[in-house]
């Protein structure tokens, strides 16, 4: 959860997983805000949530961008360095994806800036394991190495108890099983996914979740999986915004 990684200053903020979780970054931003000046730890985390706010709404890159140099200039240990250049892959390889610039090796280049300054016993090494994962598969068309990374990762996010990212390493990894046709290991992922997203919340990541693993399943329960994954889209204001097309109106 986003508020036990907080330093002591920030860890009285109780809101900012809540917020996150349904959708408001800026909200959740604002709350961690007033602990940046002098705060490493929260000015990442801060950057954080506006990044992925990013993916997300598909807009809010510049702001994100803002903050996660002022991230970069607190950082004072290899940890925080480590785990900035993290951030700043996530959202070179997010501006590429989306095509709002191609900022490839300048991904490549942070993550394994990242993976230079990290410990290999870092908290930050599955998540920084995921996000190469996707670079292999959606830019590099690697689904091998991708597929590599988050068996990495997700090993990783089980011996650190990170079960959020685990939510994550379990849809991609079903997504790599249902393009090799194994539809029972890709129900299997997807259902675990949602599953995690569901007890832990976050409900701003739940209809993708039930659409992976609608595009899965039998006719009867696909469709009672989709009709759930358009009332949360359309609760959430229609958020995730590369959804949409999902919903045709």
């Amino acid at each position: 959860m986003a508020e036990t990684a907080l330093s002591e200053s920030v860890v009285g903020v109780p809101d900012v997983w809540r917020l996150r979780a349904r959708g408001c970054w800026a909200e959740a931003a604002a709350l961690l805000a007033p602990h940046c000046a002098d705060d490493p730890v929260a000015a990442l985390r801060r950057a954080e949530i506006l990044i992925e706010g990013s993916f997300y709404h598909l807009d809010g890159w510049a702001e994100a961008e803002d903050a996660l140099r002022v991230a970069e200039a607190l950082a004072g240990t290899d940890e925080e360095r480590g785990a900035a250049a993290s951030e700043r892959g996530f959202l070179a390889y997010g501006a590429t994806l989306h095509s709002v610039r191609d900022r490839a090796d300048e991904a490549r280049s942070a993550f394994g800036r990242s993976a230079a300054l990290l410990s290999p016993g870092s908290p930050g090494r599955p998540l920084l394991d995921f996000r190469r994962g996707l670079v292999a598969q959606n830019i590099a068309g690697n689904p091998a190495a991708a597929r590599a990374a988050y068996r990495r990762a997700h090993a990783g996010a089980v011996a650190h108890g990170d079960t959020f990212l685990t939510s994550f390493t379990w849809r991609h990894l079903a997504g790599l099983a249902a393009a090799d046709g194994d539809l029972a290991e890709a129900r299997h992922g997807f259902a675990e996914s949602l599953r995690i997203r569901v007890a832990l919340g976050h409900l701003v990541g739940t209809a993708p979740a039930l659409l992976a693993l609608a595009d899965v399943s039998p006719d009867e329960e696909a469709a009672a999986l989709r009709a759930e994954a358009a009332r949360l889209f359309t609760l959430l204001g229609a958020i995730p915004t590369w959804l949409a097309p999902s919903f045709p109106t």
